[in-house]
């Protein structure tokens, strides 16, 4: 069993990259008190490669006024229980997510986060054995935002 000194240190906001999306830079807020991760992303179509089920959903920013259309290998479709209280049946992608130095392979459900703060959710199944949370600070591991805005909440 890893010890916490040994795990990185994240804050409770991150920008958080998902390459194999072509996502970077995203915003995300770190929540122990969601088992899995969630991004915002409208589902477009399911369709399967070379026996594989995959799933197409764009990602919009609105502030940016851009929607990147993302595919990735389908995994499952889950009901997942928001935080107020309604069971949802989502997507659940598995793909690569890099918060600050440390990439490595995540389930992430697509979800309609347009009315949410930050596009992307990054639940305790991500952080297990890998950070540890210091809900007192942001961008632990995003540097360049650190000087660009402080890191305190």
């Amino acid at each position: 069993m890893s010890k916490s000194k040994d795990l990185s240190v994240v804050g409770w906001r991150e920008l958080v990259h998902l390459p194999e999306l072509g996502l970077h830079g995203v915003p995300a807020k770190i929540d122990t008190g969601a088992r899995t991760s969630s991004l915002h992303g409208e589902v477009i179509e399911e369709f399967e490669r070379d026996g594989e089920k995959f799933v197409r959903f764009a990602v919009d920013f609105g502030a940016q006024h851009v929607r990147q259309v993302c595919e990735a290998v389908h995994v499952d479709i889950r009901g997942i229980t928001s935080s107020n209280g309604e069971t949802q049946y989502r997507y659940v992608i598995k793909t690569p997510l890099r918060i600050g130095d440390l990439e490595f392979r995540a389930e992430i459900s697509l979800a309609n986060r347009a009315d949410m703060r930050f596009p992307m959710l990054v639940g305790r199944s991500s952080l297990r054995r890998r950070f540890v949370v210091d809900s007192g600070y942001s961008w632990l591991q995003t540097p360049e935002m650190k000087t660009k805005k402080g890191h305190k909440p």
